[in-house]
């Protein structure tokens, strides 16, 4: 029988998962986008905040596919997502321009996950957001941000910066107008469930809306409970990254090099 112990990124209470359990569990999740179709071929990033460095990131290094990440390949970046150790990877400074100005505002985002999926951008074009039309979308009710198009996110337009941390405000979800969406979290395995089932609303959305047939949309009060049944849960995607470390481990066990 495989070993079942937890693998996940959320730590024992008291404790902090150190560089090399941060390395592994990022690489597993760029190897996740890639296997679930969540990737814009070698752009977008995910990057996480390393313990005891208050200003010090990893990246995946640019022009990797997510499917090539590994754990070593992952570079330490600063608050300007230049390199802060040496290294023989490129690195995209003006990619991490969105996620310097969330990790910066909000210590609790200790993950940020930025993805460009087709469910998501279509989603992202239209003015309504998320709409409650499933549990899964239900669990986002409330929670998720939006910020309005201002072109490519980069250094000349510093202001955005500011507007986009006030958009997010407490939210751990953003719709990026014409762009994508975004999920923060204290954890790894926090950030990618979220992004995993903010995808998974988007999609059910944009099929729903494929069929032409009217939408229902259960009431606020229902919605509303349902919200609640969601925040009692402790979990939030934990026990899901366990089996998807798992799985990983079993096809794909170089993430961990």
């Amino acid at each position: 029988m495989e070993n079942l112990q937890n693998t996940g990124t959320q730590p024992a209470e008291g404790t902090r998962p150190d560089e090399g359990a941060l390395r592994r569990d990022l690489a597993a999740a760029y190897r996740l986008l890639a296997l679930f179709g969540m990737t814009d071929l070698v752009y977008t990033h995910l990057s996480v905040r390393l313990p005891g460095a208050a200003h010090r990131f990893l990246v995946n290094p640019y022009g990797y596919l997510f499917e090539e990440i590994t754990a070593s390949s992952l570079v330490v970046v600063d608050a300007d997502g230049l390199p802060a150790q040496p290294t023989l990877y490129p690195v995209n400074p003006a990619g991490f321009v969105i996620h310097s100005a969330i990790h910066r505002s909000r210590p609790d985002a200790a993950c940020v996950m930025h993805t460009h999926t087709l469910a998501g951008m279509v989603v992202a074009a239209q003015d309504a957001g998320i709409l409650p039309l499933n549990q899964i979308s239900i669990e986002f009710s409330g929670d998720v941000a939006f910020h309005s198009y201002e072109g490519i996110a980069a250094d000349d337009n510093l202001s955005e910066r500011e507007r986009l941390v006030r958009d997010l405000g407490d939210r751990n979800a953003m719709i990026l107008q014409n762009h994508g969406l975004l999920t923060v979290g204290r954890t790894i395995a926090e950030t990618f469930y979220r992004t995993y089932y903010l995808e998974q609303a988007c999609r059910i959305q944009v099929a729903a809306q494929s069929t032409g047939a009217a939408l229902h949309v259960p009431s606020p009060e229902k919605v509303a409970r349902t919200r609640r049944q969601f925040a009692e849960e402790a979990d939030k995607g934990e026990l899901a990254w366990q089996a998807l470390r798992r799985k990983l481990d079993r096809e794909q066990p170089d993430y961990r090099d």
